[in-house]
């Protein structure tokens, strides 16, 4: 395969490469040479080739006529091919969307949605609970999906199109999730999924340029302004119907020619026309009036009264062809901003991630402990200043001291680049090119990490849980081949540090407002016997007991009151390896309440507090209402259980109708409850 202009083609050789012959002209065979593509011949029968290009094609007389096999109009972009030597109907493409398989020759494939391979430039989310997760994606356009499934498992059932170019980056709209900005520029309603190109240049004339992952950024100041970058920086305030430019040309107008361009390097190139984009955009989050803006050729500019004046804050170190990969404004001074440095382009493959604390006035890297990576990412935590996060082309990493020393964040994520990487409230929400979305649950452990204390046991502040219904599905379950992201843990977090293994049993309390205990979990505890069910066991969730080994720990509690100790069952609406047993407890109330950890006889405690499902419109009187007859049974088949059969199972079947949802009880129901209760009790005065 040639790309050469005017000879361009397919060629074959005869002579192992001593003379070659065309084939075809045809550019759908060979046009994106330079780019992506590829040429094999079956190992067997020297007339059947293949050629991976914007479409999969295959010739059965040596290259004469072609046949496209496999794609879609828009181009899936097939790059490389591999086959079986031993059986040649045996073929792996290799393809921007992942990987694809065919036992026969090209007749039908295997599918690459089972791989989470998706290509993210960016990655942002909404306002929306659960929150949504946003990204362009490479051949594959955009893609919003939900943090959290209603049915145990986040699958094809929450991922959608938002109406966004695959480059884009994707903004939805702080005040009604409903609607995504992205792209070069589209207005998204999710309510009629209809897309407005609301670009202020809608007849493109050249005197503005734009990069395919153009910024698009609202401000967290004022949630009604949104800004979209090109060479020139733009504003709206009235979703797109208007814009005002604030900015210059903000990209260098003359530059270095890096040794990198090698035999590129020519006098065209040296007198080549303007070409840098604002690539970074990062408003402040105490002035409206403040924004930072960084280039793919390597400046750094900011404006302190929205755009009249701009300054060039470039540090000294910056070179022309560095991309400025992200800027970050500070969450807590005005002054203060972070910037990660993309230098490729030059063959420089070390880390480079700049700080400035006065305004741009002066810069001080700040890259102790990273490895030689490209650094293409870096964020400031909301909470907890001086908590910083990276993202690299191959892992995350954090630093707890404003970025004087970085440690690796890694933990179960394979190595991939991380082209973006968001706190949303108490999540780090990561955006792979490779990998797909990756999110890191609940990280306020880190916010309260104090180093002086590594020899002390620590019981962190949970987070705020949110009482929420894991798995609402109520039919037979997606097969375990479907692919599947997973739901967040199920139940409240309760972080915990030992220093060292406990020489005594580890303890955890639950206590009410009244100082009731209502759990007790120890490390002493025993797991329960799984009977024999009639599923494989690999649908059931592993069982957890409270740790006493030295490190960090997570435990969850599930927010319900101490379970019966009848046999286990599981319920049809199951989730391969994590389905917990049937409830036999209520959940607790909403509200406050303290968690009290003993290790080696010490005593500590932490407020918690359980919020209910923001979804959920039920009154406080229902929930309480729903609680106290959900509880009259669970007190009834603890007192009838081996006693009173019949209205044991009376009590289990009214139990399962309160729990199954946050609706407020029929009064049919409260009149049965009432009723068995009243009968039982009668039983017991006999």
């Amino acid at each position: 395969m040639a790309e050469i202009p005017k000879k361009g083609g397919i060629y074959r050789s005869d002579d192992a490469g001593e003379s070659w012959y065309l084939l075809t002209s045809d550019g759908r065979l060979w046009g994106r040479g330079s780019d992506f593509a590829e040429v094999k011949a079956d190992p067997k029968n020297e007339d059947i080739v293949y050629s991976a290009n914007v479409v999969m094609w295959k010739s059965k007389d040596g290259g004469k006529n072609w046949e496209g096999i496999k794609g879609a109009p828009g181009g899936d972009d097939y790059h490389r091919i591999w086959i079986n030597p031993n059986n040649t109907n045996i073929i792996a493409i290799g393809l921007d969307q992942g990987g694809t398989i065919t036992v026969n020759g090209g007749e039908t494939y295997s599918s690459w949605y089972n791989q989470a391979t998706a290509q993210f430039y960016h990655v942002s989310t909404d306002n929306a609970f659960p929150y949504n997760v946003y990204g362009g994606q490479q051949e594959s356009g955009s893609v919003g999906i939900a943090s959290r499934s209603n049915d145990g498992g986040i699958t094809f059932r929450e991922w959608h199109p938002v109406g966004v170019e695959e480059y884009g980056y994707v903004a939805a709209d702080p005040l009604d999730p409903n609607i995504i900005y992205g792209g070069k520029i589209t207005r998204f309603d999710k309510r009629t999924a209809q897309v407005q190109n609301i670009s202020p240049t809608p007849v493109r004339d050249g005197k503005v340029r734009f990069i395919r992952t153009a910024p698009i950024l609202f401000s967290p100041v004022d949630n009604k302004t949104l800004f979209f970058a090109g060479n020139i920086i733009f504003k709206t305030i009235n979703g797109g119907s208007s814009w005002e430019t604030i900015s210059p040309d903000l990209t260098r107008t003359s530059w270095d020619i890096p040794a990198s361009v090698g035999i590129y390097n020519t006098d065209e190139v040296k007198k080549m026309r303007q070409r840098g984009v604002v690539y970074s955009l990062a408003p402040s989050y105490q002035d409206l009036n403040v924004l930072w803006a960084g280039t793919d050729d390597g400046l750094i500019h900011i404006t302190k009264d929205g755009g009249k004046n701009w300054k060039n804050i470039t540090p000294t170190s910056i070179t022309s062809w560095s991309k400025i990969s992200m800027i970050d404004a500070s969450r807590f001074d005005i002054n203060t901003a972070y910037v990660a440095v993309n230098r490729i382009r030059v063959d420089d493959m070390t880390p480079h991630i700049y700080k400035t604390t006065d305004g741009g006035a002066t810069w001080k890297k700040i890259i102790n402990g990273l490895p030689n990576e490209p650094i293409n990412s870096v964020r400031e935590d909301a909470v907890r200043k001086g908590l910083l996060f990276a993202g690299s082309e191959n892992a995350v990493y954090f630093s707890l001291d404003a970025g004087e020393n970085w440690q690796s964040l890694r933990l179960n994520m394979p190595a991939s680049s991380i082209r973006d990487l968001v706190i949303k409230d108490d999540d780090l929400v990561i955006g792979t090119h490779g990998r797909s979305f990756w999110i890191l649950d609940n990280i306020t452990p880190l916010r309260q990490i104090n180093v002086n204390k590594a020899k002390e046991t620590v019981l962190f502040k949970p987070q705020k849980a949110f009482r929420v219904r894991w798995n609402m599905n109520t039919d037979t379950p997606l097969p375990p081949e479907e692919p599947a992201g997973e739901n967040p843990p199920d139940g409240a977090m309760i972080d915990y540090y030992l220093p060292n293994n406990s020489t005594a049993p580890v303890k955890l309390e639950i206590l009410n407002t009244k100082g009731d205990i209502i759990r007790t979990f120890s490390s002493n505890d025993t797991l329960y016997t799984i009977p024999e069910v009639n599923i494989p066991l690999y649908w059931i969730r592993p069982q957890q007991i409270l740790a006493a080994t030295a490190g960090a720990h997570r435990f969850l509690w599930d927010m319900k009151y101490t379970p019966l100790n009848i046999p286990a069952a599981y319920p049809m609406t199951a989730i391969i390896h994590n389905t917990p047993p049937d409830a036999t407890a209520p959940w607790v109330m909403p509200g406050n309440y303290k968690i009290r950890l003993t290790v080696n006889g010490q005593i500590q405690e932490q407020p918690l507090t359980i919020t209910m499902d923001p979804r959920v419109k039920t009154s406080t009187i229902q929930w309480q209402r729903q609680h106290d007859l959900s509880m009259i049974c669970y007190e009834g088949r603890k007192k009838s259980m081996d006693k009173f059969p019949a209205i044991y199972q009376k009590f289990t079947g009214l139990f399962n109708i309160l729990e199954s949802t946050e609706m407020a009880p029929t009064t049919q129901t409260e009149k049965a409850v009432k009723e068995t209760q009243a009968e039982l009790e009668n039983l017991l005065k006999k």
